[in-house]
């Protein structure tokens, strides 16, 4: 069962057995007021009785109209009787002649009772008696007196109540089950639209929990849209390495495609080879630990690595790629500057912004690196075409190329970006002297 269904189920069950105990309370109070009620009457009765009698040498005498018109009509439903001590028979009223009921009651002088009896046809009564002692004679006498009304009347007015009452808690109860519906429709709404957002994250629509809840929902949201971060990131982190692997292999096979084709000595192409697939083996270990990872930022822990060396491995290798150009590199790198990293992210950093270069200079391409402010900012140049500035920001972004037509994957500025700002850096974009571009990797030292 869905919880609104549960909810209302159970609060119509309690509802009932609300109602039910209610009723029952209600009606037991009613009927206690309607006997206490009628107990006063019927008392009241026996003191008109009582006003009315005279007493003679025979007993009591009652006059013929008496104040209650009722006790002079057979079967009313009003009966009076009077009995002595022995529970002789002394008076009866018209209305209780051929009638059992009201029969003696023993009861001392100020006693009074009150009786539900059922006579032998099923009749109910409600019987009230007083004893009296009569004490106007020389000897005093004791009576009792008793009044006798069915339950007739008595009972009509409790059915009537019970009637006006179950009409009334039912239309309550019907009431408060419509207002539960109300309320529940209006609390279990968060729910409803959070059930909602997770169907438009599964069917691609938007990619975390937007709305804003209710403080017991909003803890489950922000635990969901973590769990959909973290997911996302890792989803893009892998994708990113797939995408910075085939990209960072593209160069050694390009090496080993120029060796393979090369006319030169047979010994030499396999040692380059041998040199590539080294490459190409670190390339694959150092993405996938950045997949599973991330990247990382710099460690002063981590051993130190030398710029100009990992910058003449890959200036090398380009060399052969591009050997077609005649490029013409200018590498001004001291052989003493090294970096705390990793040598993975260094040469990929180098190796993609040195790959373009030579991919977009016309002669002359240059490496420099320098200290400026305590940042270490190291400088690839080139002749080319450069980037115009307002192209700067969208070219960092990935898949973004300069130029659709010319063979490329558009990431290398991308992965460069990201692993220099891991490290705490930032990658600039400016223009060169040489008359191209000129990308700063401004790194902290």
């Amino acid at each position: 069962m869905s919880l609104r269904a549960r909810v209302v189920a159970s609060a119509a069950a309690v509802l009932a057995l609300f109602i039910l105990l209610t009723s029952l309370a209600l009606e037991r109070a009613f009927r206690e007021t309607a006997e206490s009620s009628r107990e006063e009457r019927l008392l009241a009765q026996i003191f008109l009785l009582m006003a009315a009698a005279e007493a003679e040498n025979d007993g009591l005498v009652f006059p013929e109209a008496l104040a209650e018109a009722r006790f002079s009509l057979p079967a009313s439903g009003l009966y009076a009787r009077v009995f002595d001590t022995a529970d002789r028979l002394i008076w009866e009223s018209d209305s209780a002649i051929g009638t059992p009921e009201p029969g003696p009651m023993a009861l001392v002088p100020g006693e009074r009772r009150l009786e539900f009896r059922t006579d032998s046809n099923g009749q109910d009564y409600l019987v009230e008696g007083f004893g009296v002692s009569w004490a106007t004679g020389a000897v005093p006498r004791n009576y009792v007196f008793l009044v006798a009304e069915d339950t007739v009347a008595f009972d009509e007015e409790v059915g009537r109540f019970r009637a006006s009452l179950a009409v009334w808690l039912g239309a309550m109860a019907a009431l408060m089950l419509t207002a539960l519906v109300l309320i529940l429709a209006w609390g279990l709404a968060p729910l409803r639209r959070v059930s909602a957002e997770v169907a438009a994250i599964e069917s691609g629509q938007q990619d975390k929990i937007l709305g804003r809840y209710p403080t017991e929902i909003s803890t489950l949201t922000d635990n969901l849209n973590g769990l959909l971060a973290h997911a996302q990131a890792r989803q893009m982190r892998l994708d990113n390495a797939l995408g910075d692997l085939a990209h960072s292999l593209k160069t050694p096979l390009a090496v080993m495609r120029g060796a393979v084709g090369d006319a030169g000595s047979g010994q030499d192409t396999r040692a380059l080879m041998e040199e590539q697939l080294g490459r190409m083996d670190n390339i694959v270990a150092h993405q996938l630990h950045r997949a599973r990872t991330g990247a990382a930022p710099a460690s002063i822990l981590a051993p130190p690595v030398p710029i100009g060396r990992v910058a003449e491995r890959l200036l090398a290798s380009l060399e052969k790629v591009y050997r077609d150009k005649g490029v013409e590199v200018t590498l001004a790198v001291p052989q003493e500057l090294q970096i705390n990293g990793v040598e993975g992210d260094l040469m990929e950093m180098l190796g993609n912004l040195l790959d373009n270069a030579f991919k977009w200079c016309r002669r002359r391409v240059h490496l420099i690196a320098t200290h400026e402010k305590r940042m270490l900012v190291l400088a690839i140049e080139d002749d080319g075409p450069g980037i115009r500035p307002q192209d700067a920001q969208r070219l960092l972004a990935r898949g973004a190329r300069a130029d659709e037509a010319v063979p490329g994957h558009g990431i290398g500025l991308a992965v460069a970006r990201e692993i220099c700002e891991a490290y705490g850096g930032r990658l600039v974009v400016e223009a060169s002297v040489l008359g191209g571009a000129r990308i700063c990797l401004k790194l902290p030292t």
